[in-house]
């Protein structure tokens, strides 16, 4: 194993200490995860799976499976759970797109999850980018579904429009966490504005198959929160119906793990069977997919999670 790599199991499994038995997992390593890695670097890319140190590494790149982060890897906000760095953002790379529907290519995916860093600095937050990104991997592999994980483009009149008219699959946007800790987790974000932006998305796609200017069909809409900063049962379940008052169709939920001392104090592990609870509930509130488990990510599972979302809603909507 390379340098490159022993650094990337490093950052995998470390802080483990104290975890509970649920939360334990496998170091990345093997051919497929060396592919994986070479791939990403041949093309000079960046993915959320290293640059977060995500738990799920090792599990998702032997599957060939992994979220691109464009618009560089440096974040303009500090958000108190990320493991991104922040300060003076990267260049744009113009030729970023081509270089990520390339990589898709090689590497034989199905589903492709895009995200990004925060680029408060950019007039439209970097949305064109992303419409750039979905084309070039349209053209690429037709047959590629594509998700998107964008940040909130605050006060970015425009942006989300320019998403939404690239047609990805599904439009996720992280809620986060409950309203009474976003000073001390997301103090660079609002609550309230992250809804509308789910809800948004939603009426833009409604009005666009209303006049056949999507032929595609509908735009799934995701959203997920962490657990474990100290939020109460009733806020989680608050969280739900303002999710569902949204329109949002699919909502994680995962355990938040402090990347470093630094970061915003981890309170609780929350139990398997808690996880199983608010699965419960979110299904009964009319989520047509939830993902609720203690190593629930944005984009874990995303491939076959998608395939389950589109199967739900073929029935909800036949029946």
């Amino acid at each position: 194993m390379g340098n490159a790599e022993e650094q990337l199991v490093e950052k995998a499994v470390s802080n483990t200490t104290g975890k509970p038995d649920w939360l334990r997992v496998k170091a990345p390593m093997g051919d497929q995860v060396s592919q994986t890695s070479s791939i990403v670097k041949k093309y000079g890319l960046s993915t959320v799976c290293e640059e977060a140190a995500c738990p799920n590494i090792g599990e998702c790149w032997k599957q060939k499976h992994a979220t691109f982060m464009i618009l560089g890897s440096v974040c303009t906000r500090a958000c108190a759970f990320c493991n991104v760095k922040t300060g003076r953002p990267d260049q744009v790379d113009p030729h970023e797109p081509e270089k990520v529907a390339q990589a898709v290519r090689e590497l034989g995916l199905e589903h492709i999850v895009i995200t990004s860093v925060d680029r408060d600095d950019m007039d439209d937050g970097g949305a064109a980018h992303f419409a750039f990104c979905i084309e070039a991997i349209r053209k690429a592999s037709p047959s590629v579904t594509i998700e998107v994980l964008t940040p909130d483009f605050l006060r970015k009149d425009g942006a989300v429009e320019k998403v939404v008219a690239a047609r990805p699959d599904v439009y996720n946007h992280n809620i986060e966490t409950v309203p009474s800790l976003y000073r001390s987790i997301r103090p660079g974000a609002r609550y309230f504005h992250s809804l509308n932006l789910l809800y948004r998305v939603k009426e833009l796609n409604s009005t666009m198959l209303g006049s056949g200017a999507m032929l595609n069909g509908k735009i799934f809409t995701k959203s997920g929160i962490m657990v474990g900063l100290g939020e109460s049962e009733e806020e989680i379940i608050q969280v739900m119906d303002d999710l569902r008052a949204a329109k949002v169709d699919f909502m994680t939920i995962g355990q938040y793990l402090q990347p470093t001392p630094k970061h915003a104090t981890l309170v609780r592990y929350v139990t398997p069977a808690e996880f199983d609870y608010y699965d419960q509930v979110a299904r009964n509130k009319g989520f047509s997919m939830v993902s609720s488990s203690p190593l629930t990510r944005s984009s874990y599972h995303a491939g076959s999670d998608f395939k389950k979302l589109r199967e739900a809603d073929a029935l909800l909507t036949s029946s």
